[in-house]
């Protein structure tokens, strides 16, 4: 059931009796947790922010001769990270008949009445929802891009592009190269080696629309020589709009050892030093993943659970402490992030007189009213090389 695009009316936004009930899940873990640890978030004055870095020289036995001179001056560099401010605008409009017929139809069942009265007020409000999970989706999945002017989008960089020092790629490097069909909706690559269900991810899609760089897809209708991928495991194949090369590698089961070794990137790197903060974000398929793994190891996991930032989690023990697993719908299922989380928050634009995130009405131009919501917000997410990930996974 998808949303409409044009005026909502009695005729395309119908309204029955009886209890309504929401088909999306609207909860945003990532972008709650490092909101509520940063107290809502920070500021900034121009559409582009940065922040600093620095590190502190190598830990080592550094010994002076006794009476001598004072050493010779040093002084730590500091480095600069920045990120994009990315616009959030959409906008409701609702008939004046829409808002005024309340119970139409509303005769099936008798004495109750409809559950939206005010029309308008309740797609403002859903449609805010629907800004906050996509700003959650672009601080897990954004990809950076800084336009010379404003004929061009600006896009937030997510937190896994931005991870690039500590890396696991499950797949080991290995990748495959075919061509994507928009006349049939198939990939294809002589003895490509795939079945149905495998998890394969693009690195690289050329033209290949919609596929996403990124991205985990499953494998379709499969034979030996060409597949279709899908968005869900099963489903239906995606609808390829233009021909384009693709590059992927093919999902690998995760291990303990990629969970072990990555965690012990993050933390040789200065990073998961603050162990209330020190977070697993997964989607579903990892999070079963982290505990079939660890159990069939052998390994004790905690039956612990716990809140970062106001969000729920639960607990794991490993080499490196007892880490928070965050379990996140809109997290790449092809991918595990080790995140210091006291590092991130969200940035945003303060636009005078209307604050960060604001709804106000639109000009009059018939019989209708018309909301606008806006904001601009991205993510500061501190120094990547106290974050890890691994990619690829199955």
């Amino acid at each position: 059931m998808s949303g409409i695009t044009a005026l909502g009316t009695t005729y395309n936004l119908p309204n029955y009796s009886g209890i309504l009930y929401q088909l999306t899940p609207a909860d945003t873990p990532f972008f709650s947790a490092i909101g509520g640890l940063s107290a809502g978030g920070g500021q900034a004055t121009d559409y582009e922010f940065e922040w600093e870095t620095f590190d502190l020289r190598d830990a080592a036995q550094n010994t002076v001769l006794e009476g001598q001179d004072a050493p010779t001056d040093q002084n730590r560099v500091r480095a600069n990270a920045s990120n994009i401010l990315q616009i959030h605008q959409e906008t409701v409009g609702v008939s004046y008949t829409k808002q005024a017929a309340t119970q139409r139809k509303s005769g099936l069942n008798n004495g109750q009445s409809n559950p939206v009265l005010d029309e308008l007020d309740w797609q403002t409000e859903q449609m805010l929802k629907q800004i906050v999970r996509d700003i959650n989706w672009s601080f897990i999945n954004g990809v950076y891009q800084k336009p010379s002017d404003n004929t061009t989008a600006r896009k937030t960089r997510g937190l896994l592009a931005a991870i690039a020092s500590n890396v696991t790629d499950a797949a080991g490097g290995v990748t495959a190269t075919g061509t994507a069909a928009a006349s049939t909706d198939l990939i294809t690559l002589s003895t490509h080696g795939l079945v149905n269900g495998d998890t394969v991810t693009f690195s690289s899609v050329g033209a290949a629309a919609p596929l996403v760089a990124g991205q985990a897809y499953y494998v379709v209708n499969s034979s030996t020589n060409t597949f279709s991928v899908a968005r869900t495991k099963g489903g239906a194949a995606v609808n390829i709009s233009a021909d384009g090369t693709v590059i992927w590698s093919k999902g690998v089961a995760l291990t303990k050892n990629m969970v072990d070794d990555t965690l012990q990137l993050a933390y040789d790197n200065g990073g998961i030093s603050e162990l209330e903060t020190a977070t697993i974000l997964t989607g579903s398929a990892q999070k079963r993943a982290i505990t079939n793994v660890y159990s069939s190891a052998g390994y004790v996991t905690k039956e612990l659970t716990g809140n970062v930032g106001g969000v729920n989690v639960t607990r794991i023990e490993t080499d490196f402490g007892v880490l928070n697993v965050m379990l996140d719908r809109l997290m790449s299922q092809s991918s595990l992030a080790v995140v210091s989380m006291e590092q991130c928050q969200p940035v945003y634009l303060d636009v005078p007189g209307k604050g960060h995130m604001f709804q106000e009405p639109l000009a009059k131009t018939g019989a209708k009213d018309r909301n606008q919501i806006y904001g601009e917000v991205g993510l500061a997410y501190g120094n990547e090389r106290a974050h890890a990930k691994i990619t690829n996974l199955k």
